[in-house]
């Protein structure tokens, strides 16, 4: 598995960028929305400072190799309207886990279907991933249908009751 610098992503309609300080207040708005937090256990983002400090972490993270995430924009306005990652990277196993998360508004639009797209191949042709694992609620349909769209096949259930998919 290869860790490279981070990459800008372009799609016909999305920019996957570097998340920035600038993406607080949206970082704050989507983390602190119940329909976003559904199927997260995590608390609520409780104000703009505490997203900031989440921002100022993930780029930390990034910079010690344990992960990489994308502030998800479309083309034509710079905003933040999700974000997709890379985590849990198992290098001696090429293997990462990918998640991903959006504000409610931007639902129904195929979206993070071709933000994951282009995850996927950055990570299979770049990073040299062999294994990219998800896991999602049982509940959560919106989540399964996608990544069933995307080709993950369903390999199990994790120890919370999360069902496990793969993609190889």
């Amino acid at each position: 598995m290869i860790f490279p610098p981070f990459t800008n992503l372009i799609t016909d309609r999305l920019v996957l960028r570097e998340l920035q300080p600038s993406d607080a207040e949206q970082i704050f708005k989507m983390r602190s929305d119940a329909r976003v937090n559904e199927f997260i256990d995590r608390l609520p983002t409780p104000n703009i400072n505490e997203s900031l400090k989440f921002i100022n972490n993930i780029l930390k993270f990034q910079s010690e190799e344990k992960g990489m995430m994308w502030a998800i924009t479309l083309k034509n306005a710079p905003q933040l309207i999700g974000s997709i990652v890379y985590w849990h990277i198992v290098k001696e196993n090429d293997k990462a886990e990918i998640g991903y998360e959006m504000l409610p508004e931007y639902y129904g639009q195929g979206i993070m279907r071709e933000a994951l797209q282009e995850v996927i191949r950055f990570g299979f042709e770049t990073m040299q991933l062999k294994t990219i694992v998800a896991e999602t609620r049982v509940d959560n349909l919106r989540s399964i249908n996608l990544l069933q769209k995307c080709r993950f096949e369903h390999t199990g259930l994790a120890n919370d009751g999360y069902l496990i998919y793969e993609l190889h």
